[in-house]
């Protein structure tokens, strides 16, 4: 009688197993990411348009229209954050002013509502060095510019 019983619950397990593999096999492929809505195009479109900015001669005039007044910039993970769109310009200046090369070349880029995130790498020539530099930037955006903007360094 044991017997019996265990050969039913073998049936029954080999029975479920074929069919979970039907199914998984006759799912659709690949993941699709959910669609973009026209607010989350126009983020990802801004940030886009803010990373092309980044050319030498580097003119930091060129940011101010993407940075809301009270913006919030913290330049990597480590840095104090920056409050107001006059300070931040001005610390950029004093970073990148001199740069005889300047690029941000963006991976990746995706958007959530608000927020848009992209990968990059970040190259300027500067008189006394070089640097590249590999991070996330993190935006959050309100009205059409930068409420909040975070550098991440990728290791």
């Amino acid at each position: 009688m044991r017997d019996v019983v265990h050969a039913v619950r073998r049936r029954d397990f080999l029975t479920t197993a074929a069919v979970g593999a039907m199914a998984t096999v006759a799912l659709p492929t690949g993941l699709r990411a959910a669609e973009l809505t026209s607010s989350e195009e126009a983020n990802m479109k801004l940030v886009a348009d803010f990373c092309a900015v980044w050319t030498a001669p580097m003119d930091t005039a060129r940011l101010r229209p993407f940075l809301a007044d009270d913006c919030v910039y913290r330049p990597t993970e480590t840095a104090p954050a920056q409050t107001g769109r006059d300070t931040i310009v001005e610390s950029l200046q004093q970073f990148v002013g001199d740069a005889t090369f300047c690029e941000f070349e963006v991976v990746e880029t995706f958007a959530k509502g608000s927020i848009v995130v992209n990968e990059r790498w970040d190259r300027f020539v500067l008189p006394t060095r070089t640097v590249e530099w590999h991070g996330v930037g993190v935006f959050y955006i309100v009205e059409g510019k930068f409420a909040e903007w975070s550098d991440f360094t990728v290791v």
